[in-house]
């Protein structure tokens, strides 16, 4: 199916009759068992409120409060192009026309648009960008949700959880290792967004939401289709990862794994999709691994890539980025070297000396990536490797000047303003060592100095990470 624009961009409500399909039409998919085929009808009545909780996420004020969280987040644009800028204008002249659309139950959610994002081992991650309208009724949605299944979720989930990091969930996991469980199940959930059975989730939405219109809604979002490479394909499995909904619908569909655990005893940590399982022995470890397995697959109907999932010494896995080992007794925290990897293939390609990026935006973008990357990575251990990198960075920061002074007058110039004596600046002016053997010399290591560079608008991780741990 061809997608085209109809009309002025946003000028219309998704009415019931537009291009998705309504949920209650798809009557099941392959691979799904049939004694677990939930739709929103059937399961719960579509039309029964029991606690008006489709009044609160309609109200004025949660709509609002909606609207600004999407707006702070920016992103990009859905398959009807709106933008987030456009969102205000847009909502005060359609505003009551789209609440009053969701609570007759007419509201149909447009298809999400498919982007793909490079991951770290070649393949690539699909998000789904709903339209932004969408947006702020899947936030609103989530913000009455929180509050509700807060109360149900474990102590050991910490992800996309208000007040909760993953600071707290490494801390948590050092304090395992602490006591003892130096061995851990790391389990990977094969494509856990793209695979979560809808009918299982459903299922488990319907035991604490009484409110049958609130599913139906749910389910619609669900249901609502992908537009990839202008043609429209059905959703019958996953959550669209990308849209507000999605966290906490991820996390009340593991919260039965949490539950599960806690039932049978185990120490863990879950961040997202994210699982560690910390265990005294390595036999044990096997065991909780070999034990668990069934209730995952066959009572949540999600997928276990074996291959990934392993079972290992905590100093052995990597976990949010981070790895472990031990200090005197103690579990300590550093960066793994993945992750240390990646950091200087983002600044090798900052300070490119040939991506056509000029040196104050060149400044401003390493500034920005680097008060975030140790805003994140700052509670490991990470000092030493904090100087080697600052070192690296300023002698590609010298390349790149050096090659933007490309001629003998400019060079001999542009030393001689930095303080470099006569000779010397003509002598080094004539080099013709390469660019990067240039960059380490004496003589461009003083003239463009620590403080002149910093002079220059580039941050060092060294001097953030010191500001923020102070």
């Amino acid at each position: 199916m061809k997608v085209t624009k109809t009309g002025k961009k946003g000028s219309q409500l998704p009415w019931e009759g537009s291009m998705q399909k309504d949920s209650a039409e798809h009557e099941g998919y392959a691979g799904v068992h049939s004694s677990v085929w939930i739709t929103e009808n059937n399961n719960t009545n579509a039309n029964e409120s029991k606690d008006e909780l489709l009044e609160q996420i309609v109200s004025r004020e949660n709509l609002n409060q909606a609207f600004k969280k999407v707006k702070a987040n920016k992103g990009s644009h859905g398959i009807d192009g709106m933008k987030v800028e456009e969102l205000l204008q847009y909502l005060k002249e359609n505003g009551e026309a789209l609440k009053q659309s969701i609570l007759d139950g007419k509201y149909r959610p447009s298809p999400v648009r498919r982007v793909e994002i490079p991951k770290e081992n070649g393949k690539k991650r699909n998000l789904g960008i709903p339209n932004v309208v969408d947006r702020v009724v899947q936030q609103a949605i989530a913000q009455v949700l929180t509050p509700i299944y807060e109360k149900q979720f474990s102590e050991n989930s910490y992800g996309f959880r208000p007040k909760r990091s993953a600071h707290d969930a490494i801390r948590k996991s050092q304090s395992h290792i602490d006591e003892g469980y130096k061995y851990v199940v790391d389990m990977d959930l094969e494509k856990y967004f793209d695979t979560v059975n809808q009918s299982k989730l459903v299922e488990v939405l319907s035991r604490t939401i009484e409110d049958g219109r609130v599913i139906s809604l749910i389910h619609k979002y669900l249901k609502s289709g992908v537009i990839v490479k202008q043609r429209f394909e059905e959703t019958e499995v996953g959550v669209p990862q990308g849209g507000n909904l999605s966290p906490i619908l991820s996390n009340i569909m593991l919260n039965e794994l949490d539950k599960e655990l806690e039932k049978r005893g185990h120490k863990f940590v879950r961040y997202a999709d994210d699982l560690l399982i910390f265990c005294k022995s390595r036999r044990s470890a096997e065991r909780a691994l070999e034990n668990i397995l069934p209730f995952i697959t066959k009572k949540l109907f999600l997928k276990v890539n074996r291959e990934k999932t392993t079972v290992d010494e905590a100093k052995g896995i990597k976990f949010l980025g981070f790895s472990f080992y031990r200090n005197r007794g103690k579990a300590r925290v550093r960066i793994h070297p993945k992750s240390t990897a990646k950091m200087k293939a983002k600044i090798k390609a900052l300070t490119s000396r040939s991506n056509g990026m000029g040196n104050e935006a060149r400044a401003e973008t390493l500034k920005r990536y680097i008060m975030g990357w140790v805003n994140y990575f700052k509670i490991a251990d990470m000092k030493k490797l904090l100087q080697i990198t600052d070192e690296w960075m300023r002698r590609r920061i010298r390349m790149i000047y050096w090659k933007q002074w490309k001629r003998v007058r400019t060079r001999f110039n542009k030393l001689q303003t930095l303080g470099v004596q006569l000779q010397k600046a003509w002598e080094f002016a004539n080099t013709r060592k390469s660019y990067w053997r240039t960059s380490k010399s004496p003589i461009l290591d003083k003239s463009l100095g620590n403080n002149t560079i910093k002079s220059l608008g580039f941050l060092f991780f060294s001097d953030y990470y010191r500001q923020v741990t102070a």
